[in-house]
């Protein structure tokens, strides 16, 4: 089973979320959340800070990663490191005596989740990048979904309060419904996600956010309504 996997398991057996854990190991979410989707590896000192939060050895964290895991980081080490390295190995290779657990592993029965595609690139900021544009992170919602045809990372706050930063836009492809609707909106390869305000000369764009002024796109610049916002959600987290 890969690393990322085991944390996560351990993690909920403990019955923590990814913040609670952060939070005693004095790191952002941000990194935590790269290690359990196989990211990124944590170092020494946080592997061992694991090891104690989650109750079980270094080994049943690192699982059959140990053994390349040290042999490529032998490869990169000075004598003195090296000797640490071996004798951490060693350690952590000797059979582990059970331990009660300081409560019950209680595994939670997970609620029915949806899978979707969440693509890159998508700002409700400064917007850049295209819609599906082939990066993409595939992410869980427990929330019953509208029918839609993309989501995409919202990754500014001037849409804010109701379209948070880090969280899924939902957009549907249909053209124009009606003026202060929600849309994506493309000029010139650059996405935007605003209420949308047909003019005589072009469009205007409209952040709910009360500190961004209105953007404003003539005929001439060719801005191009992709789609309409048809929702919205957080990714799932248990």
């Amino acid at each position: 089973m890969e690393f990322g996997q085991n944390i996560k398991i351990y993690r909920k057996a403990r019955g923590m979320t990814q913040v609670e854990l952060c939070e005693q190991l004095g790191i952002m979410q941000a990194s935590y959340s790269n290690w359990e989707r196989g990211k990124t590896y944590p170092s020494f000192e946080n592997l061992m800070q694991l090891s104690d939060i989650l109750k079980v050895s270094p080994a049943q964290l690192l699982a059959d990663k140990l053994t390349a895991t040290i042999i490529e980081a032998l490869q990169n080490m000075q004598p003195k490191q090296q000797e640490k390295l071996l004798a951490y190995a060693q350690e952590v290779s000797k059979p582990q005596v059970k331990k009660s657990p300081e409560k019950p592993l209680v595994f939670p029965k997970r609620p029915a989740l949806t899978e979707v595609k969440v693509y890159e690139g998508l700002s409700a900021g400064t917007g850049r990048g295209l819609v599906g544009d082939g990066d993409y992170s595939t992410v869980y919602t427990d929330e019953v979904l509208p029918s839609f045809d993309v989501a995409s990372w919202v990754s500014g706050d001037s849409m804010e309060p109701t379209y948070l930063n880090g969280s899924v836009v939902l957009i549907k492809d249909t053209g124009f419904d009606y003026d202060g609707a929600i849309y994506a909106v493309d000029v010139d390869g650059s996405l935007y996600i605003k209420k949308v305000y047909r003019e005589e000369a072009g469009l205007r764009l409209v952040s709910i956010n009360k500190k961004y002024d209105d953007k404003y796109f003539s005929l001439e610049e060719n801005p191009r309504i992709i789609g309409k916002v048809v929702g919205n959600f957080k990714e799932y987290e248990d």
